[in-house]
């Protein structure tokens, strides 16, 4: 039996790495040679979105919904000089509640020059030695349509004529239900971290950590809403008390295992590997019996549970 479940972990883990080496997860970030600092925050409601400063060492962000409007202040340390002129650029649509247009100089007596438009997505200005404080204005690009994050510049600072990018700042944009996956995730997170520091048996730790893994991959290919119910499943599982009672909680364990099978399998099916998984899951199938026959000797809930996915698993391969 415990030969059966340490195979299901290793197939999880192994779908997940194959999976994860084909998504990315893009943070908010800026390269902080130019733009040293920057903070972005709702315009609307004042929440703070994101905080970066290279000095201090701090780079933090959240996710960005669309249609978001947002306000951007950063500096920019102008510290090596130039003959031409320099661009600030943004990726965000015109703001419709800021009626200043989109860029408004807050550092007095730091001289833009007669290029400078605030009015405009992309205006030049005068390459002066120097430091000066900014904020943009915008909206976030309406990215309603995807399910996966995206990355956008809400500013690039670019060197004279030549457009070169010498600088930028880049923000996660999700949908909602990305960013409803965030905050589930990040629940079970700490959770895990919970685990560990109370010292539950590492069985238990390494099947949780691999559903949170495969959770993360599902739900940055374009599919959060199976990625938390994947997530959720952890719900009915109770971490053992420790090594001596780990046998009494195998069937628990076994649930959280099938379940995450389940939904691995859903993920693959519409990429055309799902023959292989056919076998994994008739075998859990199989496995399941024997555990819900154990089970109901320890708790009927839990024999109820395995009932439930024993029955979601032959609907899945057609038994």
């Amino acid at each position: 039996m415990k030969n059966k479940i340490l195979t299901l972990y290793f197939i999880i883990l192994l779908t997940t790495v194959c999976l994860t080496s084909t998504c990315s997860f893009t943070q908010a970030a800026g390269e902080g040679q130019w733009i040293t600092a920057y903070t972005i925050e709702d315009a609307t409601t004042g929440q703070q979105l994101a905080v970066f400063d290279a000095a201090a060492g701090t780079n933090q962000s959240s996710p960005i919904l669309p249609n978001t409007e947002i306000k951007v202040t950063f500096t920019v340390n102008v510290f090596a000089a130039g003959a031409d002129t320099m661009k600030l650029t943004t990726g965000l649509s015109k703001s419709s509640t800021h009626t200043n247009g989109y860029w408004e100089l807050q550092t007095d007596g730091y001289d833009l020059g007669s290029s400078y438009n605030p009015n405009s997505a992309s205006t030049s200005f005068k390459w002066t030695l120097g430091t000066f404080d900014m904020a943009l204005y915008g909206k976030v690009p309406n990215l309603a349509t995807t399910t996966s994050a995206k990355s956008i510049n809400p500013v690039i600072l670019t060197s004279g004529s030549s457009g070169t990018p010498i600088d930028q700042i880049t923000i996660q944009v999700t949908s909602s239900g990305l960013a409803n996956f965030n905050t589930v995730y990040n629940k079970h997170e700490s959770t895990l971290r919970s685990l560990i520091s109370n010292g539950v048996d590492q069985g238990y730790v390494t099947i949780y950590t691999n559903v949170l893994n495969a959770s993360k991959t599902i739900a940055n290919a374009g599919d959060p809403n199976n990625a938390i119910a994947l997530l959720n499943s952890l719900d009915q599982a109770t971490a053992p008390a420790g090594s001596t009672m780990q046998a009494l909680f195998l069937p628990v364990i076994g649930v959280t295992a099938a379940i995450a099978v389940v939904f691995l399998v859903l993920f693959l099916r519409t990429r055309g590997k799902l023959s292989y998984f056919n076998i994994v899951v008739e075998d859990q199938i199989k496995d399941l019996e024997g555990l819900t026959l154990r089970a109901s000797k320890i708790d009927r809930a839990m024999s109820a549970n395995l009932d439930s996915v024993k029955d979601r698993l032959k609907r899945l391969v057609g038994m």
